[in-house]
């Protein structure tokens, strides 16, 4: 919970650095253009600074250009947490209002009298103002926080994303970071969301969970992420959509023969040995788990899912649907059932489940019980639910880095009348 002393000082030397960062690099160009002016002239001025100096407005048009593509409105942002904040906390910080009140004001008055200020500059001084009284708003309203309220801190860990957001975007000069472990690095209390990332040759948006992840500290950068409860979500390209009993899944096109569907997800060049992630699915038919006795990677190995990275494809965990929960006759079960071992490149990575609870099987969905959710395993099946980790995979290549791109499969050794293993949700994430 957070301590709302801790909180004050945090927010109010944020809010002091932000102010005195962005006065700091007005001033300097301001004395930058005064003092080429007066050497050289008013031409030659221009192109000295241009030799010598970063050239101000250039820089100025790419942090507006980037806010406005990339962050949301400040103002619709700034008073929803107002909004959020005043329904549980009261008191101001009156000192604190006249003090950065007085500063924006003194500053704008400063570099107005300067003949070389500029139209441009004064329109980004105007917006930080205007982003500092946001700012002042948000901490008068967390000026009582109670220690007790979650939904107070929720809104206090949006203020410093917000914060955070701002202060990577002022040294972007440094570079984009290129992932939430280099976030994590610079920002150690930086709350999980989103964040903006480059790879050096374009920015994106990306989620970073900045917490504990299959026993690893926070920094996971998320590689992609499906829900298909959400309505508004899509199947991937080449997936089939399933709909039964309000469940949504994506699984292999109509087909009358053994196959896989595949998607690849990029690691936007970040350098990772670590990779975890979760998978929820659903058995339909009769799929045959590690039944199906391929010895081949880049086949129908898996009658379910296949994680895998990079080209030449390297196993990372397979999850496989059986046929029914348990039964010592049938060697379609779940390996860790008593089934069919799988190939040799799997080793002991893997999930296994059934969810067809009865004794015999029929071709429809079983949207009763969820696949690899580690929940649900009967009689043979219960030591499959009793694996660490799951439902979370987790891979810990050591100091073996990668930039691999992570590839999932849907895999079925018959036809999709009579099995397939749609899935519903999924993310993965990497880091070092």
């Amino acid at each position: 919970m957070w301590n709302k002393k801790i909180i004050h000082t945090v927010l109010l030397s944020l809010i002091v650095i932000l102010l005195v960062v962005i006065l700091c690099l007005l001033l300097a160009q301001m004395f930058t253009s005064g003092t080429c002016t007066c050497t050289t002239g008013a031409t030659t001025g221009a192109t000295a600074g241009s030799n010598e100096y970063p050239n101000f407005t250039q820089w100025a048009n790419d942090i507006v250009s980037k806010v406005n593509q990339s962050l949301p409105d400040f103002n619709e942002w700034a008073n929803g947490v107002v909004s959020k904040v005043n329904s549980n906390v009261t008191g101001s910080l009156p000192d604190f209002d006249e003090w950065a009140n007085g500063v924006s004001q003194n500053t704008l008055q400063l570099l107005q009298d300067n003949t070389n200020f500029t139209e441009l500059d004064k329109q980004i001084l105007q917006t930080t103002r205007d982003s500092a009284q946001k700012l002042i708003n948000i901490v008068n309203t967390l000026s009582n926080l109670q220690d007790t309220s979650t939904s107070t801190a929720g809104v206090a860990d949006d203020t410093f994303l917000y914060i955070i957001h701002l202060l990577l975007l002022q040294n972007s000069s440094l570079g984009l970071s290129t992932s939430c472990e280099h976030i994590k690095m610079l920002f150690p209390a930086s709350p999980s969301g989103y964040y903006i990332l480059g790879n050096g040759s374009a920015t994106y948006t990306a989620y970073c969970n900045m917490g504990t992840l299959c026993g690893s500290g926070g920094g996971w950068t998320r590689l992609v992420y499906l829900d298909m409860s959400d309505a508004t979500q899509n199947c991937p390209s080449g997936f089939r959509l399933y709909q039964s009993g309000g469940v949504r899944a994506c699984g292999r096109p109509v087909t009358n023969s053994s196959s896989c569907v595949s998607i690849q997800f990029p690691s936007n060049g970040i350098s990772y040995s670590q990779i975890c992630g979760r998978v929820t699915g659903y058995q339909y038919g009769s799929p045959d788990a590690a039944a199906g006795f391929v010895n081949n990677i880049n086949s129908y190995y898996v009658e379910g899912v296949s994680i895998t990275r990079g080209s030449p494809r390297q196993h990372v965990w397979s999850l496989y649907a059986a046929f029914i929960s348990g039964n010592s006759n049938y060697i379609n079960i779940c390996p860790c059932a008593g089934g069919a071992s799988p190939p040799s490149f799997v080793g002991n990575n893997y999930f296994c489940e059934s969810g067809n609870q009865a004794s015999t099987w029929t071709n429809i969905l079983y949207t009763s019980d969820p696949l690899w959710d580690g929940q649900g395993c009967t009689g043979l099946e219960s030591s499959c639910c009793n694996v660490p980790g799951i439902p979370w995979f987790h891979r810990d290549y050591g100091s073996t880095t990668t930039t691999d791109y992570i590839e999932l499969r849907v895999c079925g050794s018959e036809g999709t009348a009579n099995e397939d293993i749609p899935v519903s949700y999924y993310e993965i994430y990497v880091k070092q």
